[in-house]
């Protein structure tokens, strides 16, 4: 694959993550993380492989979409992930997932994603 390419894709989703990281930013400087709620982790844990699995790979080493392992996600803070969950990537195959999950459903996730929780041994 042309890594040009790639790295231009790399660069627009930072740019993404972090406007988004900014956006949410009010809410965790007010003491809100999106953690207060109780999240059926099961359910979630099985939604990441299988949603997320089918285009960031089963094992989020990636595919369609970027690899979702903390080693490729260490740059960016828990928040601006959170935000390209809720949001979606636009103009990308990246949908939001806002009218789908709760706030506390997807930080859960992307605290997960974070800490590499997710993977399997």
């Amino acid at each position: 694959m042309n890594t040009f390419w790639l790295e231009v894709q790399k660069r627009k989703l930072v740019a993404i993550a972090l406007f988004f990281g900014l956006l949410a930013a009010p809410g965790t400087l007010l003491g809100s993380d999106g953690s207060d709620q109780p999240v059926d982790e099961p359910y979630l844990s099985n939604l990441v492989v299988q949603d997320c699995g089918s285009c960031h790979g089963l094992t989020l080493r990636g595919g369609l979409g970027p690899p979702l392992r903390p080693e490729n996600l260490d740059h960016l803070p828990v928040d601006a992930i959170a935000a390209i969950i809720r949001e979606g990537v636009p103009g990308s195959a990246m949908p939001p997932w806002k009218p789908l999950l709760a706030p506390e459903e997807i930080h859960w996730i992307s605290r997960q994603l974070k800490s590499g929780a997710l993977i399997s041994p």
